[in-house]
């Protein structure tokens, strides 16, 4: 027994000093590797490299430990930007490249980006562009170049945008796995899938005029760009007149085809460097850094408190990609509690979700407004619960192409009874008095239950209603109106009155200082996640999580189906969300 003791305590001992050896290399790299800054030398071309640019915020944490193993050579979208407008002026940069660029960015995020490269144009300075292949929202961020390179042997994607909704109803009754729907608004379809084998008119329509309003954003874009009317823009996206690159450049929508090499070649001549020679190059993420180090540097004691809201809205603390009441609620709380602050700017990019962690958001915002001055930007979305935390602001901004409103509200519960009984299995309750048993999914639903939930659902969508009715200063018929459940795009919004103006996140920081009558001030960004060292290890390499394998077995679009479907079964009490998955190609 003792020599087995030995042997284990040797096991062990090889283990922590492994694992300690194992993070002290992790802690060393950490420390004296992201210390390494990269500068730009004299005539330098920015590469505008976003394929880890994810969000328009990426996070910051209150543990140190965190913050050190966290992957912090990622940068917002709002620091790309905020960069992008710093090379106006910096002496040392001569042009940007979009090499390549694949993206995770909505459409929005590339109207935002899109409109700093046209104010980088006015400088005087280069923007060009060069792709094997374009999609079309990459084409819609390229087509602001001032040339505009496609490979011999690429495409160029410009058809139009459609969007496609899966609908579950057969197969409910196949597998006996129901979803009991109640729900508020005619336009509320998020739960439509499971109602009906088809879409309804009513959701078609605001699809279509959805659809009709972004596409409207993207072809004036293009038009002003390329300088084609947005009628010839239709007719080659109906025909599919530019598919091949040689179309492409006869519709205009290219300037050049040609290989990468000699893309390059053309940049140094621009340069005035010779053939043989490399032209002096840094990347958007080198330089993002360099601007935020020197924006840190700014001395003005007054500030403006930048606090993003990005992802679904749920309970506790929140992160990076999930609306947290914790740390929105923490930091509203902050922002009004520092002297320093003297305006806030809300960014949300959110299609909603928990109706009672909207309200509870909605409320410290609330008290925080009577303290200081709030715009709100908006985002892809402010859709729903996004929408409701963003209807009491001082000031509402989104860009032309932002998913807004949807304001109604829905409940979802899944119900095993149909499958149960094909198995055999039968469940009954005992109950002390009428209303007293649990919602169970094993039981047909009750229809008392039933006309409670309704009630509920009833309840909160007046609640919503009335919140933006005194947000928006507009009577409750007027919202109703353009309520239930009804999705607008940001030009749409403008004009009934959910939105005040169109533009993007600097538009509203620019606000904000107007409203708080100050000239000279630094930005502040929140939240700050109290996550822990132990959340950081799941995401690691050897800790890879299941979602990831499934994904690599079932492959992208089958995983996306398994998640709508998980969605559903996470939601918990109303939920005030976007009315339908969009995904908008």
């Amino acid at each position: 027994m003792k020599f087995l003791g030995n042997v284990i305590a040797t096991v062990i001992g090889i283990f922590v000093f492994i694992m300690l050896f194992f993070f002290g290399v992790l802690l060393i790299g950490a420390i004296f590797g992201g210390s390494e800054t990269v500068s730009a030398k004299a005539d330098s071309v920015i590469e505008l490299d976003l394929r880890k640019i994810r969000n328009d915020y990426a996070g910051k944490y209150k543990d140190p430990w965190v913050t050190v193993f966290s992957d912090q050579k990622d940068v917002g979208l709002s620091d790309v930007i905020n960069a992008i407008e710093a090379a106006e002026a910096d002496d040392n940069i001569k042009g940007i490249s979009i090499l390549n660029d694949q993206s995770s960015l909505g459409l929005a995020q590339c109207k935002d980006l899109r409109n700093a490269l046209e104010k980088f144009k006015k400088s005087g300075k280069f923007v060009w562009a060069y792709a094997n292949t374009y999609s079309q929202k990459e084409y819609y961020l390229n087509s602001v170049a001032n040339t505009v390179y496609l490979n011999p042997a690429g495409d160029l994607d410009f058809k139009g945008l459609s969007s496609e909704i899966m609908f579950f109803k057969d197969f409910q009754d196949k597998s006996g796995i129901h979803m009991e729907v109640i729900r508020h608004g005619k336009y509320k379809s998020a739960v439509e899938p499971f109602l009906e084998n088809k879409m309804s008119d009513a959701n078609r329509e605001q699809v279509t005029a959805l659809l009709n309003s972004i596409w409207s954003t993207v072809s004036n874009d293009i038009s002003k760009s390329r300088n084609i009317p947005v009628a010839k823009l239709n007719e080659i996206a109906n025909g599919l007149l530019a598919r091949t690159p040689e179309m492409a450049k006869a519709q205009h929508l290219v300037d050049i085809i040609a290989y990468e090499d000699v893309y390059h070649n053309a940049i140094k001549k621009a340069l005035k460097v010779a053939d043989d020679e490399e032209y002096n190059k840094i990347s958007i993420l080198d330089y993002t850094q360099n601007n935020i180090t020197t924006a840190l540097a700014n001395t003005s004691s007054d500030q403006i408190a930048i606090i993003y809201a990005q992802g679904e809205i749920q309970s506790g603390e929140g992160d990076v990609t999930v609306i947290g009441e914790g740390s929105m609620r923490r930091s509203l709380q902050e922002a009004r509690k520092n002297k320093d602050v003297k305006a806030i700017v809300l960014r949300i990019d959110s299609p909603g979700g928990s109706a009672l962690t909207s309200d509870l958001i909605w409320r410290e915002i609330e008290i925080t407004k009577k303290v200081k001055p709030i715009v709100v930007s908006m985002g892809n979305y402010a859709a729903s619960g996004g929408y409701y935390i963003a209807c009491n602001a001082n000031k509402i901004f989104a860009e032309s192409n932002t998913i807004t409103g949807s304001i109604g509200v829905f409940g979802v519960l899944p119900n095993f009874t149909p499958l149960a009984t094909k198995l055999g299995i039968n469940t009954e309750q005992v109950k002390t008095h009428e209303n007293s048993a649990n919602y169970s999914p094993f039981v047909p639903l009750d229809e008392n239950f039933k006309a409670f939930t309704l009630e509920g659902v009833e309840n909160i969508y007046k609640t919503f209603v009335t919140r933006v009715a005194e947000g928006r200063k507009m009577t409750f018929a007027q919202v109703d109106a353009i309520a239930q459940g009804r999705v607008w795009s940001g030009s749409e919004a403008i004009k009934i009155g959910l939105v005040d103006q169109i533009g993007g996140l600097n538009a509203a920081i620019a606000e904000a200082a107007k409203i708080a009558k100050i000239k000279s001030y630094s930005t502040q960004n929140y939240p700050e996640y109290e996550k822990s060292f132990d959340d950081l290890l799941s995401g690691l390499p050897f800790a890879k999580s299941k979602e990831a394998f499934i994904k690599e077995e079932i492959g992208e679009e089958n995983y996306r189906i398994l998640e709508q479907v998980k969605r559903f079964q996470k939601q918990k009490g109303v939920q005030a969300m976007l009315p339908y998955g969009i995904n908008i190609q």
